[in-house]
């Protein structure tokens, strides 16, 4: 297919794009018929119908992707009438380009274009949760270098700081310490259990620590070692009562990739990143 047909197909593909209110893109099936080739309707429905049982067969359900509802159409001088619609997602009009004719021309461009358009999500939706993880972790270094700041103000040195800070995790664990939680997610024992932990869990312990931060600086009361873990105890026991009521336990929850390696791979990638709009731009 010739560079100036795919540039131009890519085009009216895009220009038929809509969003809900929420933000989610989608298409309207009679766009994508008229875009896909077919000139009735009816035939194009059946296409449609096998796209379903295609999306039904994946694990997916139906309602999520192709979205019935009534359009009013313009069919006459100041005259309307309603039709039947449907609302499809990308994934959706993938589902529908596979169970086109290749051998049109714009339905095997359409089959090569939302492959692309929904691996490139996916691939964004993952860079998106990764850059969120490497972010929420670095929020968690800020938050226990001010905990110990806080309780090195009290007179508390390293070893009560590591005594509090452990006694927190105990608490949000459900009872498995520091310790029994690396060995449980096969964390070396050099490294931070909070570099293999999701990103749920990073921020729960970010928070306890606010909390722990925030009481500690209001009530002087809170100046030695056991007072302050009591006041870590509770605060941890707190956040895991909070997931726990929306089902999350995070003694539960598998490992995720370490850190470090998450950071070298963010970097390299962005750095391959502007080597290809670089190379783009000069191309262009």
């Amino acid at each position: 297919m010739k560079k100036e047909i795919i540039k131009s197909l890519t085009n009216e593909f895009e220009s038929y794009v809509n969003f809900t209110d929420q933000g989610v893109e989608f298409w309207f099936a009679r766009n994508l018929q008229n875009l896909l080739g077919y000139s009735e309707w009816r035939n194009f429905t059946q296409v449609i119908n096998k796209a379903k049982t295609a999306c039904e067969t994946a694990g997916h359900r139906i309602t999520d992707h192709f979205v019935d509802v009534n359009k009013m159409v313009t069919i006459g001088s100041e005259t309307e009438r309603e039709i039947k619609e449907i609302m499809l997602t990308r994934f959706a009009c993938y589902l529908i380009a596979q169970n086109g004719d290749p051998q049109k021309e714009s339905i095997a461009f359409a089959q090569n274009y939302f492959a692309v358009q929904t691996r490139k999500f996916e691939i964004i939706e993952q860079r998106i949760n990764d850059w969120e993880r490497l972010k929420a972790r670095e929020k968690l270094t800020l938050s226990e270098k001010e905990l110990s700041a806080v309780i090195y103000e009290r007179g508390i040195d390293d070893i009560g700081f590591a005594i509090i800070r452990s006694k927190g995790d105990t608490a949000l664990f459900g009872g498995f310490s520091t310790q029994e939680m690396k060995i449980k997610l096969n964390v070396p024992k050099n490294r931070p259990l909070s570099d293999f932990l999701p990103t749920i869990t990073i921020k729960a312990k970010d928070f306890a620590n606010e909390i722990t931060v925030f009481n500690v600086k209001k009530k002087e009361t809170l100046e030695t070692v056991r007072a302050i873990s009591e006041e870590h105890i509770k605060n941890s026991k707190g956040v895991r009562k909070l997931l726990k009521e929306r089902g999350i336990v995070p003694e539960e929850l598998p490992p995720q990739e370490d850190v470090k390696k998450l950071r070298r791979r963010l970097v390299s990638d962005e750095k391959k990143i502007l080597t290809d709009v670089s190379k783009l731009d000069k191309d262009e």
